[in-house]
């Protein structure tokens, strides 16, 4: 685990894979940190006032590196380059031919301004998988508008449902931008594997726009009772699924589907009865009188503390949790054991902990290798590794080109 040129080789399954990534904030960092993750070597390319991520989501461990910036750009490196110099661009367009991936989540016309556009790149290197991941796509009324999480939230249409009975509600947390930066991550894959398939191994054009991917991601199960038009449900049960269950000394979160975990739940909770009620018996009878069922449930769960509660219900197999904080969970048995957040050390601020990489790979393990990069610490190392000359890259920094 290192800051530095001397990591050990990766040996995750992307391994060997090059990618030069203009991405900033969540959307286009967390799909390139999840390629680093799994052994591409990513390099960052930054503004001279670099990701604003930098300088939001504290705590800070010095003016420009925050807590924000090292949960999304681990596994990578920094190179300061002014796209808006003649030589910053000549300079992109002589690294792009080292490269596999360009990913970039600016908006639509912004790299064809900067003469930076995929046909530009391709035409010097055609195996290029060029990934770009905006707000609303490259068309329509919206494609020149700029757009964050809390414009999709409220776009897509969830947010009523998300308020309940009260007013609306966003999710507490970047979804928008998450679910669209793994949709990218499966396209930049996906792309990949097209190109090893095609006998020339060219690459292409991969758009993410957010509005697509976070109404795939979120839109499924409200779309149900609009599958068929002109059908509709016309009694929702959402909220009575999607629900907690008040215990005696808190709450405690779980569904029952299968007919072997309602009888067990109904052994938790003493109520025999309810597993051979004519109503309950069945999944399908179960879902048919599900709002009848959800009161019975919820008086007799109401009686019984928490963790007594988790106790039989697990013993019974009936799947249920307990409503945690943050704290709850980063000591959570289960948790620990799979090593869902992992601390490593940093020569420069010591003890940093992350979230893992989720995939577990059994003969090429996804790793973190780096820790999240200072603003251009790479630039030099990168730049000579690549082939600019020491001349070069002198002329570079004296024009202001890079630093």
């Amino acid at each position: 685990m290192t800051t530095d040129s001397k990591a050990d080789l990766p040996t995750g399954p992307c391994a060997g894979l090059k990618v030069l990534d203009f991405t900033t904030v969540i959307s286009g960092p967390m799909c390139t940190q999840a390629l680093g993750d799994y052994g591409a070597d990513v390099i960052k390319i930054e503004s001279p006032l670099g990701d604003p991520s930098r300088y939001s989501g504290a705590p800070f461990r010095e003016p420009g590196f925050s807590g924000f910036l090292s949960q999304f750009n681990r596994n990578k490196r920094s190179v300061v380059v002014d796209l808006k110099s003649d030589a910053g661009r000549g300079l992109i367009l002589d690294l792009v031919t080292h490269m596999d991936v360009v990913a970039e989540n600016f908006r639509p016309d912004v790299m064809n301004r900067l003469g930076l556009g995929y046909e530009v790149l391709a035409a010097r290197n055609p195996k290029l998988v060029y990934v770009a991941i905006n707000g609303f796509g490259s068309d329509g009324p919206y494609a020149d508008l700029p757009a964050y999480d809390q414009v999709m939230q409220g776009l897509v249409g969830l947010m009523p449902v998300q308020g309940g009975d009260g007013p609306p509600q966003l999710v507490q947390g970047a979804i928008a931008d998450k679910s669209t930066a793994l949709t990218a991550l499966g396209g930049v894959l996906a792309a990949l594997l097209a190109r090893e398939r095609d006998p020339e191994r060219r690459g292409q054009r991969v758009e993410v726009a957010m509005i697509d991917a976070f109404s795939a991601f979120a839109l499924p199960e409200p779309m149900m009772e609009r599958t068929y038009p002109p059908l509709t449900n016309e009694v929702s049960t959402g909220k009575d699924f999607f629900r907690c269950w008040e215990t005696s000394d808190g709450y405690v979160v779980g569904l029952i589907i299968q007919d072997d975990q309602f009888a067990g739940l109904c052994r938790v909770i003493e109520r025999a009865d309810l597993a051979t009620d004519d109503r309950f018996q069945s999944m399908v009878e179960r879902f048919a009188h599900w709002l009848e069922l959800v009161p019975l449930l919820a008086e007799e769960i109401a009686k019984i503390p928490s963790a007594l509660f988790l106790e039989r219900a697990r013993s019974e197999g009936a799947p249920f949790a307990p409503v945690n904080s943050l704290d709850d969970f980063l000591v959570d048995p289960q948790a620990v054991h799979r090593q869902c957040v992992v601390a490593h050390e940093d020569p420069r601020f010591g003890t940093v902990q992350y979230v893992a990489p989720p995939v577990r790979f059994e003969r090429s393990p996804a790793s973190i290798d780096r820790h999240a990069p200072r603003l251009g610490e790479h630039t030099d190392e990168v730049l000579l590794e690549l082939g600019v000359t020491q001349d070069a890259l002198a002329k570079l920094k004296s024009e202001g080109a890079v630093r």
